[in-house]
């Protein structure tokens, strides 16, 4: 079945919601500004100080005035909008589908799967913090519509660059150089949403004018003189630090997309490459009882992209968030995609799970309800959608949980079953991490400092003990009990809430899955306070193996 593109089920309704949105969002905006000009990054502050500028007391003066008599002016007109937006919220469909022809070309790393007996797929996850700019500022991250758009160029960098696989035979090897690990200078980028040299400029100029951190933005030839390196060969898997996304990546999840201006940069950067989008997932307003725990302001932030055509989708509202969390629609979205492969007489199809738990640190009950729930709708979704004629070809859970498999304050929560259905790659046991696991939470006072500012230096940052646990986010205790980290003889961690499961069971039978490549990405430094995470699974469709 194909998915229409509107949430609306007619374009009247459709442009109704328009003209309400319309109406709401100048005072939306004006009071965005207005928080905004109020709170400054880290960044900004030791810019304003290198350049001695003492001007921006008046600016905030003069600012929050201006911006404040035009919300009040606004405040009408918005109320009057919200009368239209409001029961339309009824009839909306939890999610808006995006869908174009690639344009951008990526390679197909199963060009020749009849002849290997095996296909693979690439996943990728990451919390973006893309929320309104002055909202976002609480987290010492600014400049929301910059940012969308340069984490959606930095996506389809990274992804569309070639998958080099290079073999070293000698005494010093150190083993096989990872699919990231492109040593030679690589191609002009796509004009499509890639980095050429006269927009690499311009983006410059704006990111040091307007308050982000520079990037490395000649990050192909700086991959030539310090390329990803294999931390540890874990049962033949190479697991690796990587200053770029992985190459051919399949499907792009992420969470905290909650800004829509923001939501739509992402599409229109992503869509060429992957072509099937959903974005903007989640309900608003007031839902009926069960269904959602209070009025929401925010959808759920999560957001898909594929480049297999989307054949069912569904998103489920947690009902039990509290406090500030509550304000957002926070859920699952379950997907299901074709992948335009056939054996025999079925066509392969697959299952992918993006979700995003309650976060306040001791609310360690929620998430867990909500891990049943999930776990829950997944199966009945997968149920309902799963045909005869079809191979099940991956299983993949992700998202940010918010909770970490070191913190004591955790223990509930990785004891969930969860963890029984899915395979976590990171995961020794309940509590216990695999020795080359890494935190994904980042310290956010210091996002801007030297060692994290770009993706080479937070590359080398993650990759050395003694100097990430200053910029990782440390485990969480039990309130009134000392807390002792790391145990004798093993590594500091530091928080890893984002994460990428996948499971077997739900695979068609005679299949086998192993997991080819896990990675940390670091291109996105300075502009979220996670660790994007990625993984390739590669599924034998040969029974005897």
């Amino acid at each position: 079945m194909s998915l229409r593109e509107s949430p609306f089920p007619n374009f009247f309704l459709e442009g109704l919601h328009a003209v309400g949105w319309g109406l709401i969002f100048p005072c939306f905006w004006f009071l965005d500004r207005l928080l905004a000009v109020c709170i400054s990054t880290s960044l900004e502050r030791m810019w304003r100080r290198e350049m001695e500028c003492y001007l921006h007391p008046l600016q905030v003066v003069f600012g929050s005035v201006l911006f404040f008599i035009l919300f009040v002016i606004s405040t009408p007109f918005a109320l009057l909008g919200f009368m239209l937006w409001a029961p339309l919220q009824a009839v909306r469909r939890p999610f808006a589908y995006y869908h174009q022809e690639q344009i951008i070309p990526m390679e197909d790393r199963n060009a020749r799967w009849e002849e290997t007996g095996k296909v693979s797929f690439g996943f990728l996850t990451g919390n973006l913090c893309l929320l309104p700019d002055g909202v976002a500022r609480f987290n010492n991250l600014g400049h929301t519509q910059k940012r969308a758009a340069y984490i959606g160029k930095s996506i389809v960098q990274g992804v569309t660059r070639p998958h080099i696989r290079i073999f070293v035979d000698s005494p010093s090897s150190c083993g096989t150089v990872t699919p990231s690990s492109s040593l030679i200078p690589q191609p002009p980028p796509s004009s499509y949403g890639s980095i050429d040299v006269s927009a690499t400029n311009q983006m410059e100029d704006v990111r040091e004018t307007d308050g982000l951190p520079k990037p490395n933005c000649n990050q192909n030839s700086n991959q030539h003189k310090h390329p990803p390196r294999t931390l540890l060969q874990d049962a033949d898997v190479p697991m690796e630090v990587s200053s770029l996304f992985p190459s051919s990546v399949d499907v792009v999840c992420l969470q905290e997309v909650f800004d829509k201006r923001a939501a739509m940069k992402l599409t229109r950067a992503l869509g060429p490459l992957y072509g099937h989008v959903l974005y903007d997932v989640g309900v608003y307003a007031c839902q009926p009882a069960g269904t959602c725990s209070s009025f929401k302001f925010f959808n759920s932030g999560l957001f898909l992209a594929s480049r297999y055509p989307v054949m069912e989708a569904e998103y489920r509202c947690f009902p039990n968030g509290r406090g500030e969390d509550a304000l957002a629609a926070k859920g699952l979205l379950t997907v299901k995609v074709e992948i335009g492969l056939q054996k025999g007489e079925k066509k392969m199809v697959g299952y992918i799970n993006c979700t995003h738990l309650h976060a306040p640190e001791g609310d360690g009950a929620i998430r867990f309800e909500q891990l049943n729930m999930l776990t829950k709708w997944i199966n009945e979704f997968q149920e309902v959608t799963r045909r005869e004629d079809e191979m099940v070809m991956f299983d993949v859970l992700c998202g940010d949980f918010n909770f970490d498999n070191c913190s004591p304050d955790d223990r509930l929560e990785q004891s969930h079953s969860v963890f029984e259905d899915y395979t976590d790659p990171c995961r020794a046991g309940a509590g216990r991490e695999k020795p080359w696991v890494i935190g994904t939470l980042l310290e956010q006072p210091t996002l801007y400092i030297e060692n994290m500012r770009t993706p080479d230096n937070l590359q080398r940052t993650l990759e050395t003990e003694e100097v990430r646990k200053d910029y990782i986010s440390p485990p969480v205790a039990v309130e009134g009990v000392p807390l002792v980290y790391p145990e004798p003889d093993q590594p500091w961690t530091g928080r890893r809430i984002d994460y990428l499961l996948y499971r077997e069971s739900s695979v068609s039978s005679h299949r086998k899955t192993e997991l080819e490549e896990f990675t940390y990405v670091t291109q996105l430094a300075g502009l979220t306070d996670h660790v994007p995470l990625a993984f390739r699974l590669s599924v034998s469709l040969d029974s005897q193996q």
